[in-house]
C-alpha cells in the first residue's frame, strides 16, 4: 500500500508544480488581464449552433492525468465525471463490469496483496458524499449575509440585452443602435434615451465615464485585490453559457454572419455596474464591499485537490467499467482469421467518412457486394474551402474547425428554387394584418399540426443535408485568376494534385483503382433539433460532406491532376471514374453527384451499384431502429426504412437519430483487421495501411486529427452523461432558441452548453479507446514529435492500443512505455445478424457474424 501512495505522489508531482506557479502568479498584485486569462480558460468554448462541433467539455483540464482532471474540475466546480458508486454497483450486478476485469483493474492499483481487500470495499461500499465547489462560494455571501440574490435581480435583463445585440435574425426589431462594441452600445442607449438602463445615480455616473475600468468596479463590489479573481470566477460561472460565448465571439468574430462587436471584458464591466445599482437600491450607497467582510484568495481556488479512498474507488469502477468493454473488443479483433489479399480489382470502391455511423454502413454494403472494396477518412475528403451557396449572403467553412482555409468554393445554380411557406412572413407582426393571419392562416396551421402527428412530411421547417448544394448547379473548383477579398476562388490544378494525393495516400490507396471510386460524404436531417450542426459532419465544421465529396471527385477526375499524381508514383487509370455522393444518415438515403461526366459503361455499373446501396441502406436503417421504441420492428425491411425515414420529418420526435450515441473506439488499420466484426456502430473506423507507410508520416497526419476530433466528440459525449445538468444541455424539451446562437430554458434562462439529455440517454460513458495498427517503436516517435497529439495518450484522455502487424500482439500504453495485453473475453460467433438485432434494444456485445 505504501508503494501505491508513492506512486501516486510521483505521479502528481508535475501537477504540484503547475498549481506552485498558478498560486506564485496569483500572490502576486492584482493582475486583471490574468485574471481574465484564466477566466476565458475555464469558461466552456461552445461556438454558436451553426458552428456546432464537439469538443472535450473539460479542454481546461486536459494537462492533467485524467482522473486528478476529474476531481480538480469536481473540487473547484462542482463537476461530475463520474456515475454514482450506486451505478456502478448496477452495472457490475449486471456484469457490463465484469468481475474478472474488475479484478484485474484492482490490481494494477493496488498490487496483488491487497487487492482482495480492496475488491471487497470497491463492492460494499457506500454512497459518496456530497463536495460543495469553491466557484460559486466567495459571492453567495450577498445571498447569505446580505439577503440580496443578485443573480435573480439582473441575470433576466442581462441575457435578454445580449441576446437582443447578438441577435442574428430570429428578432423581429433589430438591435436600435450601431455600434463600436457593447458597451459602446450600452452608453449610447443609456444616453439616448428618456428612461436609463440604470436607476441609481452612482450607475449612471460610472457609465457615463468613457474611461471607466472594471478595476474601479471591483475596488466598490468586493474591496481587496487578492479576492477579486474569485469573485469574477463566481460571477462568470453563474451563467457559464453567456460567458463563454461571449469570450468565443471576441476570439472569433466570424462565428457570426450577422458580426457584433463585443469583448469579454465589456460583459465584465457591465454585469458590475448592474450589481453595483441593485445593491445601491436595496442598501443606499453605504454598504460594505464584500471581500472586506469576508476575506477570500483567488490563489485557493487553485490549490491541488488530493485524490481520497473514494475516489479511488470510483476510478477503479470507471477503468472496469470501460475495459469490461475494450477487452471484448480487443479479444474480437484477436479472433477475426487473416484473409489472403485479392489480386483482383474491386468492383467499386467507396469511401465514406470515419463517422461511427458509417461503421454499419460500411460492414452491410461489403456483405451485401462482396467484391467491392470500402476505406474511411476524415469527411473533407482533404479538400479545406469556404463555400458560398447560390443566393447565399455569406460563406461558411466546410473543413475542420482549426483550420482557417485561403480559398472560396461558390455555386452558380440559376434555376434554383427556395422553398418558401405561407406560415413564415412579416405580415403576423402587425395588428390588422397578425389579426387576420390568426384567423386564417392559423386554423390551417392546426389543422397541419395535428396532421404531422399522423403523417410527418416534408416542409419548409426542415433542415435537409441535401439542400445544402443545388446537386444540378455547377462549382467554381478551378482557380481562374479571380480573389475575393484574402479568399483564392477555386485551387490551381498543382494545389488539387496536393490534396488528392494526401488523400489517397492517408488511406493506402495508391494503386489497384476501380472502375467506379465513390466519395461519399454524409450529413443529417430534421425538423425539430436546434443542435442539427452536431448531427452533420465534424471534419466539415458540422455541415453536410456534400460539397467536399463533389470537389474531391472533381479534383481527382481531372487529366492534369492525374498526370502530376502519376509522377509522384500514383497512377490512376483512364477507365476509372470518381464519383462524389452524400449519405444522409437520419433518412439512409445516398445522392449521387455529376453522373454526367461518366463513360456509359462506368454509367451501367453505376445503376448497378445504386441497387446494391439501397439494399445495404435498407439494412442499415433496420438495425438503426432497434434503438427507437415507438418503432414496431415486426415489419418488412422496406416498411422499416420508410418509418424511420419519417422520424426526420415529425415536429413531435426529439429523436430523428441518436447521432454519436455509444461511441467509443476509433481504429486506424486495414479492413482486413476488423472484418466481420460487430462493432454496433460504436467505432470510427480511419482506413490505414502501415505497409505503405513506413515512417508513420500519414500516421501522423490521422492521429493528430482523430485525437481532438474523435477524442473531442467522445469526451462531450461523456461528460454531457455523466453530468448533464452542469456539463449538458438538459432535456431540450424546454429549449428556447436565442438569437440564433444557443439555447436557453425559456427566455430568461443561461446558454445551455453540452449536448441534450434526448442526445446521450443511450450512451455508455467510456473513453475512447485508439486502435492502430503499426509497430510501437514507429507510433511512440509520432507521439514525441506531436506533443499536443501525445498529450492526450499521456494524460489518459483517451486510451492507446497498438497492434503489432507481425505477431498481433495487442500493446497497450502505459505511463510512458506499450505493455503486452491478453484479451480474457470470449466471442461468440452468430449466423444471422438481422435477427439478433429484433431482440435487443441495449448496446450489444462484439461478435464474429458469419452473415447479415
Amino acid at each position: 500500500m505504501v508503494d501505491v501512495l508513492i506512486a501516486s505522489l510521483e505521479a502528481l508531482l508535475p501537477l504540484f508544480e503547475h498549481n506552485f506557479m498558478n498560486q506564485s502568479k496569483h500572490s502576486h498584485a492584482y493582475d486583471l488581464d490574468e485574471i481574465l486569462h484564466e477566466i476565458r480558460h475555464y469558461l466552456p468554448s461552445q461556438a454558436p449552433l451553426k458552428d456546432f462541433v464537439h469538443h472535450n467539455t473539460l479542454h481546461a483540464f486536459q494537462h492533467l492525468p485524467f482522473h486528478q482532471a476529474l476531481k480538480q474540475a469536481n473540487s473547484q466546480f462542482g463537476f461530475k465525471g463520474y456515475l454514482s458508486i450506486a451505478e456502478y454497483q448496477t452495472l457490475y450486478r449486471e456484469k457490463k463490469i465484469k468481475g474478472e476485469i474488475l479484478q484485474q483493474v484492482v490490481q494494477n492499483h493496488f498490487g496483488e496483496n491487497e487487492a482482495n481487500h480492496w475488491a471487497v470495499k470497491i463492492l460494499d461500499s457506500p454512497a459518496i458524499q456530497q463536495t460543495y465547489p469553491k466557484v460559486g462560494s466567495f459571492r453567495a455571501h450577498w445571498k447569505v449575509d446580505y439577503h440580496i440574490n443578485l443573480d435573480k435581480s439582473i441575470h433576466p435583463f442581462l441575457f435578454r440585452l445580449l441576446a437582443a445585440y447578438l441577435d442574428q435574425g430570429i428578432s423581429i426589431w433589430s438591435f436600435p443602435v450601431e455600434s463600436t462594441g457593447f458597451l459602446d452600445a450600452i452608453r449610447q442607449i443609456n444616453q439616448a434615451s428618456y428612461s436609463s438602463i440604470f436607476k441609481g445615480k452612482r450607475a449612471k455616473k460610472l457609465i457615463a465615464n468613457p474611461k471607466l475600468n472594471l478595476t474601479q468596479l471591483l475596488e466598490i463590489l468586493v474591496g481587496r485585490e487578492e479576492a477579486y479573481g474569485w469573485y469574477l470566477f463566481d460571477q462568470q460561472f453563474a451563467h457559464p453559457g453567456w460567458s463563454g460565448m461571449v469570450s468565443v465571439l471576441e476570439d472569433q468574430p466570424s462565428s457570426l454572419l450577422d458580426r457584433r462587436p463585443i469583448k469579454f471584458e465589456d460583459l465584465l464591466i457591465f454585469e458590475c455596474l448592474l450589481e453595483i445599482d441593485a445593491l445601491d437600491q436595496k442598501f443606499g450607497e453605504n454598504w460594505i464591499p464584500i471581500g472586506v467582510r469576508f476575506p477570500h484568495e483567488t490563489s485557493q481556488l487553485f490549490e491541488t485537490s488530493l485524490i481520497e479512498e473514494q475516489d479511488l474507488i470510483l476510478q477503479c469502477f470507471q477503468e472496469a467499467y470501460e475495459w469490461s468493454y475494450y477487452d471484448e473488443v480487443l479479444a474480437g479483433i484477436s479472433h477475426v482469421k487473416p484473409v489472403a489479399e485479392s489480386k483482383e480489382i474491386p468492383s467499386f470502391q467507396a469511401m465514406f467518412c470515419i463517422d461511427d455511423r458509417e461503421c454499419s454502413m460500411r460492414r452491410y454494403l461489403e456483405f451485401i457486394a462482396p467484391t467491392c472494396a470500402t476505406f474511411g477518412t476524415p469527411g473533407f475528403f482533404s479538400v479545406e474551402f469556404y463555400f458560398q451557396p447560390e443566393f447565399g449572403k455569406f460563406h461558411t467553412k466546410v473543413c475542420p474547425a482549426p483550420v482557417f482555409p485561403k480559398y472560396l468554393i461558390k455555386e452558380t445554380a440559376s434555376h434554383k428554387k427556395l422553398q418558401k411557406d405561407v406560415h413564415f412572413n412579416q405580415n403576423s407582426h402587425s395588428l390588422v394584418r397578425g389579426w387576420v393571419s390568426a384567423q386564417t392562416i392559423g386554423f390551417w396551421s392546426a389543422l397541419n399540426l395535428v396532421k404531422n402527428i399522423f403523417s410527418p412530411s416534408s416542409s419548409a421547417l426542415e433542415v435537409s443535408s441535401f439542400k445544402h448544394m443545388d446537386p444540378n448547379g455547377s462549382l467554381t473548383i478551378e482557380h481562374k485568376g479571380e480573389f475575393e477579398g484574402e479568399l483564392q476562388i477555386g485551387f490551381k490544378i498543382e494545389e488539387m494534385a496536393d490534396r488528392i494525393e494526401s488523400l489517397l495516400r492517408s488511406i493506402g490507396l495508391i494503386s489497384g483503382f476501380s472502375p467506379l471510386v465513390y466519395l461519399i460524404g454524409h450529413g443529417a436531417s430534421s425538423i425539430n433539433n436546434t443542435h442539427y450542426a452536431g448531427y452533420d459532419c465534424g471534419a466539415c465544421c458540422g455541415r453536410p460532406g456534400s460539397v467536399n465529396a463533389r470537389v474531391a471527385a472533381h479534383m481527382a477526375n481531372d487529366s492534369r491532376v492525374r498526370e502530376i499524381l502519376a509522377s509522384r508514383g500514383i497512377e490512376i487509370p483512364v477507365s476509372a471514374q470518381f464519383v462524389g455522393a452524400l449519405h444522409d444518415t437520419t433518412k439512409d438515403e445516398i445522392e449521387y453527384y455529376d453522373l454526367e461526366v461518366l463513360s456509359e459503361a462506368n454509367l451501367r455499373s453505376h445503376h448497378k451499384n445504386v441497387g446494391l446501396f439501397a439494399e445495404a441502406l435498407d439494412a442499415n436503417s433496420m438495425e438503426r431502429s432497434r434503438r427507437f421504441a415507438t418503432l414496431s420492428k415486426a415489419q418488412s425491411v422496406g416498411s422499416i426504412h420508410a418509418a424511420v425515414k419519417k422520424r426526420a420529418f415529425s415536429l413531435f420526435e426529439p429523436r430523428p437519430e441518436y447521432n454519436h450515441a455509444t461511441n467509443s473506439l476509433c481504429i486506424v488499420s486495414r479492413k482486413s483487421t476488423i472484418k466481420g466484426l460487430f462493432l454496433d456502430r460504436r467505432a470510427f473506423l480511419n482506413s490505414y495501411d502501415y505497409r505503405k507507410d513506413p515512417a508513420g508520416k500519414a500516421l501522423t497526419k490521422i492521429l493528430g486529427a482523430a485525437a481532438p476530433v474523435c477524442g473531442g466528440i467522445n469526451l462531450e459525449y461523456y461528460f454531457s452523461r455523466m453530468d448533464n445538468d452542469h456539463l449538458g444541455a438538459g432535456t431540450k424539451l424546454p429549449h428556447n432558441v436565442v438569437g440564433l446562437i444557443g439555447v436557453a430554458n425559456g427566455a430568461d434562462g443561461d446558454l445551455r452548453t453540452g449536448l441534450p439529455y434526448q442526445m446521450v440517454e443511450i450512451h455508455d460513458p467510456i473513453r475512447l479507446m485508439l486502435i492502430v495498427e503499426h509497430f510501437p517503436e514507429v507510433v511512440m516517435e509520432v507521439f514525441l514529435a506531436n506533443p499536443a497529439t501525445y498529450e492526450w495518450v499521456k494524460n489518459y484522455w483517451v486510451h492507446f492500443v497498438v497492434i503489432e502487424p507481425v505477431t498481433k500482439q495487442f500493446l497497450h500504453y502505459k505511463d510512458g512505455e506499450f505493455v503486452n495485453y491478453k484479451p480474457l473475453s470470449s466471442i461468440d460467433h452468430i449466423d444471422h445478424l438481422q435477427d439478433k438485432l429484433k431482440d435487443e434494444a441495449g448496446n450489444m456485445p462484439v461478435y464474429l457474424i458469419d452473415s447479415i
